[in-house]
């Protein structure tokens, strides 16, 4: 039985929320792999709660970092729009 990464996966989707948000995109898709993994009984699953919270982080830190690139693409066409309409 593989060992469980929950400690790795919890610190890359914490790092995510405060740090560098696509660091919750190998968050989430090492949580996912390593739930399924432990769901078929091939990785420890004393890691589980750990691995899932990481996991979560890791989605909440993506979505963070779409809704951001939105805002921003949202902020560049609402000022080209102002400046077209300025001129």
């Amino acid at each position: 039985m593989k060992p469980d990464r929950g400690n790795l996966i919890l610190i890359l989707g914490i790092l995510s929320l405060v740090l560098c948000a696509p660091l919750g995109i190998f968050a989430w898709v090492m949580g996912n792999k390593d739930i399924k993994e432990m769901n078929a009984g091939l990785m420890n699953p004393a890691g589980r709660s750990t691995t899932n919270a990481g996991r979560i982080c890791g989605i909440i830190g993506t979505a963070l970092l779409v809704l951001g690139g939105v805002a921003f693409v949202a902020a560049m066409a609402l000022g080209l729009v102002s400046a077209v309409a300025h001129h």
